[in-house]
């Protein structure tokens, strides 16, 4: 059996948005479960031994802990998480009994099921292990760490010289941990002008930098399973805003499409929240419908901000930033462009929520519409009912 070299070495290791969703789920839901499943987008073939490989890799997560050195920093950078939360996150262990690993020939399978509380924390270490395993056990290597630092310098020089807010969001299918840290080293140390910050907290925390998130689709996929397809939006933004009383204020656009979300975010939503974040379909046709949004609002762009997160490179990021200019704030969340640009092709995976059983109901399967076609997953008749009952015609 091949194990990884680097396992996960500090339960912060994680996207922030996990423990702020977390951190809500705790206060709001937490009697709520949650089921999990692996898509392989890219019909990745996984090698013989994979699954074994994964299943020890997860099991070995089980003895993380929050050290108090982590706990100090999420109270010192974090104020808006309870103590009581911190405590919890403390002693919370990972139970590797919640994931499911099986493996048919090339085909992996994993499911992750138990209270939403405690499984929203897996989903993007399994994927970063999935990732850095499919590329130690396939003996696929790539650039040196040399080559590694210089494409990261080169790349966050050129948006210093652009002029933009940049943010790494590329835990989930980064190269491996070790790719990873020198990435945001390296952005860190050149990227002066326009490196913010980093999705994953453990590395935020050894670079002395901001961890950046608020919340993910599941947490609109929830309020739907929950309260139905018109509540969804509205009421996961209200129970956002009474958790965090003006903290994170970033909002999900595309869980049931844009256009669906613009017809929900009224004029309270538009002057509560700080801006909005774009992760499927066209960026420019996005950035326009949010600025006739907030103008038709009586909202001026400028005090808002889009985030843009969906697939960026230097050349997109350029096309939208020249758009947008004097027009909406901007920033930019990129993620495998940075920490997995090492020679080799990233991997195309995901794991989303499928199913959730909310208080004193019943499991129901949960889905997401892209502003994408080909990026809806979920149950195929629940997708048809979600279109119906939003009125959403393609």
């Amino acid at each position: 059996m091949t194990t990884p070299q680097t396992l996960l070495n500090s339960i912060l290791d994680n996207d922030f948005y996990k423990f702020t969703m977390q951190h809500a789920v705790i206060k709001l839901f937490p009697k709520a479960e949650a089921s999990y499943e692996f898509i392989n987008r890219g019909d990745h073939k996984y090698p013989e031994g994979f699954a074994e490989a994964l299943r020890y890799a997860v099991a070995k997560m089980a003895s993380l802990q929050l050290s108090k050195e982590e706990k100090t920093y999420l109270q010192t950078t974090c104020p808006y998480l309870d103590p009581t939360y911190l405590d919890f996150l403390q002693g919370y262990r990972y139970d590797p009994e919640e994931v499911a690993i099986t493996q048919h020939g090339g085909i992996l399978s994993v499911k992750i099921t138990g209270y939403w509380y405690r499984t929203i924390l897996w989903e993007v270490p399994i994927m970063s292990l999935i990732s850095e395993l499919y590329y130690k056990m396939n003996q696929l290597i790539g650039h040196t760490d040399n080559e590694v630092v210089e494409t990261a310098r080169r790349k966050i020089e050129k948006y210093n010289a652009l002029g933009v807010t940049i943010a790494e969001f590329g835990t989930r299918r980064r190269h491996s941990y070790h790719t990873h840290r020198l990435v945001v080293q390296t952005l860190r140390r050149f990227g002066t002008k326009s490196f913010i910050g980093t999705s994953n907290v453990h590395l935020a925390m050894l670079n002395q930098t901001k961890p950046i998130g608020t919340h993910a689709h599941e947490w609109f996929m929830f309020h739907a399973a929950k309260y139905g397809f018109k509540m969804a939006n509205n009421l996961g933004l209200q129970h956002w805003a009474n958790v965090y009383r003006g903290d994170l204020g970033i909002a999900l656009s595309d869980t049931y499409t844009t256009d669906v979300f613009f017809s929900q975010f009224d004029k309270m939503f538009a002057k509560l929240f700080d801006g909005v974040r774009h992760d499927s379909g066209d960026p420019i046709v996005f950035a326009n419908k949010t600025i006739a949004h907030y103008q038709e609002k009586g909202v001026n762009p400028l005090s808002k901000t889009i985030i843009f997160s969906d697939g960026l490179d230097y050349e997109k990021v350029e096309h939208i930033a020249l758009h947008c200019k004097g027009k909406i704030g901007i920033s930019f969340g990129i993620g495998t462009n940075f920490t997995n640009d090492v020679g080799l092709s990233p991997l195309n995976i995901v794991i989303k929520m499928t199913e959730a059983h909310p208080d004193d109901a019943y499991w129901t399967p949960v889905v997401k519409l892209s502003d994408v076609k080909g990026k809806y997953t979920g149950d195929q008749k629940m997708i048809s009912l979600s279109k119906t009952i939003l009125g959403i015609t393609d």
